[in-house]
């Protein structure tokens, strides 16, 4: 196995490499699609069906936005994780999915990248769905870590022969240092799935935002200690502009 690692629109993309296909370990922005045709076709001299499988660690913009369309594209397979429902469901759900897109946009912004196109659906329709601790079907030096509370369905994957965990959004690298991401909807699931992580002993994380990195036991510590205690979550986040608004006046 030969794990690439691709600068995205707004996230790293990891593709590992096998003789018998490719694995996507997230399902990236919409935006990159062009991105990961060119580097299968071109960088690696592949075919673009060779891509088997896309995983959906979870439903936002960076992670499920590109899942369906390389689908359609390349024949490949989606898995996520194996909850029931869908996570933008109802009025609230399709508010929220609105909002994500437009935090997808900011972060664009910010970053200096010029304006894509990142709709995608909001509900994920995957061909097979992944229990905590299940080998990936295809792909058994891979590991399902269920690893909640960015979300109620955020999947870290484990490849065992190296001892490397791919962690999505459970932790975010800002200014050198790792911290909780935004938004967490389950503070007490994100504590633990942080514990998970540290009792597996991973010779290295690697972060959808941040790369590569080895977590020292005060690295782990950090990220505890800014843990909210209560849900930080959008509609949360708006209140409190509100209300300092306010009280400025």
């Amino acid at each position: 196995m030969k794990l690439h690692r691709i600068e995205g629109y707004i996230q790293t993309i990891y593709l590992a490499e096998y003789r018998r296909g490719l694995l996507l370990l997230d399902g990236c922005c919409r935006a990159d699609i062009p991105l990961i045709r060119s580097y299968i076709t071109h960088t690696l001299q592949r075919a673009f069906s060779d891509l088997s499988l896309v995983i959906v660690t979870h439903m936002h913009p960076d992670h499920a936005g590109a899942a369906h369309r390389l689908r359609t594209l390349t024949g490949c397979r989606i898995s996520s994780a194996n909850v029931p429902g869908q996570w933008y469901s109802g009025l609230d759900g399709q508010l929220m999915h609105w909002a994500d897109l437009v935090l997808a946009d900011w972060v664009a912004k910010r970053m200096g990248k010029p304006r894509r196109f990142l709709w995608y659906s909001a509900k994920l329709k995957p061909d097979f769905l992944l229990d905590d601790g299940e080998k990936i079907p295809g792909f058994p030096d891979w590991q399902a870590i269920s690893t909640q509370g960015h979300t109620d369905r955020d999947l870290s994957l484990y490849h065992q022969p190296s001892r490397k965990v791919y962690v999505a959004d459970l932790m975010v690298k800002v200014k050198g240092r790792s911290i909780p991401p935004f938004p967490v909807f389950y503070p007490n699931r994100y504590r633990a799935s942080v514990q998970r992580i540290m009792a597996l002993e991973p010779d290295a994380i690697i972060l959808a935002h941040g790369g590569e990195i080895t977590p020292s036991p005060e690295d782990y510590q950090h990220v505890l200690e800014r843990a909210p205690r209560k849900p930080i979550t959008h509609w949360r986040a708006v209140k409190s502009k509100i209300k300092r608004a306010l009280r400025r006046r």
